[in-house]
């Protein structure tokens, strides 16, 4: 095993204003183009989902309901507790409350956004990384280049250009993947060559350069295999090989291989990959509930333990 654990402190910046200059996507950087790569074309967070299909953005809760169609002409999404986000045509950052139709402007010029627990993580077009913590209106620098960044539920995740990992929140359930369980100041380095990086509930995965899917954290219910299953794992293990894309969920996980081939493990999964579709291009969770779109571009959402039966019916384009 060729990559190894870090110790070190990345440089953070804490100077907050209301809103940041243009990082001008007219001239968009190699490291801004790099996480461009990484839109998101699906979220989840507990039961809210967002999917983005044909430029429209979608929302819903239950999988047995009719998705709601929010706004077109958009890039990326992402979900928290109580708001949807998305990238417009003009590179914003829009919010909304979720149920709701009022829109706002968040933030200009970004090429990717994650939501979760702490607040926002929002990689900008010259490649920046820009935080908004919960319960603030300011943006404050975070770190000057990022391929790649998760807010977790409880610890937050981004990966340097070169494929270092960061991570920062807490880490008593081994979230840092290093083998300390406690909390440290700012962002620090916990692995090497990482390519993508998902969190959920107190666990983590990241998606190594050679495809390898390693995890760390809380692992009572199986979203890291076997590694740590019973409590947790303090310490980043491979749990499968071979993806090309990840998802986690609070009890259970997905991977993608290349050839669109989807493997889901932990909860009522059990600990072993299972295939359980084919054809897939990108892939979510949910609490307990997968969500893919197909190489057809259907949307499919089910539930952990069941085996994906009928594509979900979306509103009429208008």
């Amino acid at each position: 095993m060729y990559w190894r654990t870090l110790f070190t402190l990345a440089s953070t910046y804490t100077l907050a204003i209301a809103t940041p200059a243009a990082a001008s996507c007219a001239q968009i950087s190699s490291v801004g183009s790099a996480a461009a790569q990484h839109r998101a074309r699906l979220a989840g967070y507990y039961e809210h989902k967002l999917a983005l299909l044909n430029g429209r953005v979608y929302e819903w809760r239950d999988a047995q309901e009719t998705p709601r169609l929010v706004l077109h002409a958009a890039s990326h999404v992402a979900v928290g507790k109580t708001h949807g986000y998305a990238i417009d045509e003009r590179q914003q950052a829009l919010m909304w409350p979720l149920g709701s139709t009022s829109i706002e402007t968040l933030l200009d010029d970004v090429v990717m956004i994650s939501a979760g627990d702490s607040g926002l993580l929002a990689i900008r077009c010259d490649g920046s990384l820009w935080q908004r913590r919960a319960g603030e209106t300011g943006w404050s620098r975070s770190a000057d280049a990022a391929i790649h960044a998760w807010v977790g539920d409880g610890a937050d995740y981004y990966i340097a250009p070169g494929g270092r990992l960061y991570a920062r929140g807490l880490a008593h359930r081994g979230q840092y993947g290093d083998g300390r369980l406690a909390e440290r100041p700012g962002w620090t380095a916990v692995a090497d060559q990482a390519s993508e990086v998902v969190g959920h509930t107190g666990h983590a995965l990241y998606r190594r350069v050679d495809g390898a899917v390693l995890g760390t954290g809380g692992n009572r219910f199986g979203p890291l295999g076997s590694h740590g299953l019973g409590d947790k794992a303090d310490r980043w293990g491979v749990i499968f090989e071979g993806a090309a894309a990840i998802a986690t969920g609070s009890r259970h996980s997905l991977a993608v291989r290349p050839d669109g081939s989807l493997y889901v493990w932990g909860g009522a999964e059990g600990v072993e990959p299972r295939l359980v579709m084919q054809d897939v291009a990108h892939v979510a969770a949910g609490l307990e509930d997968s969500i893919v779109i197909d190489k057809g571009g259907r949307l499919w959402n089910w539930p952990v333990g069941r085996r994906p039966s009928a594509s979900m019916q979306l509103p009429a384009a208008d």
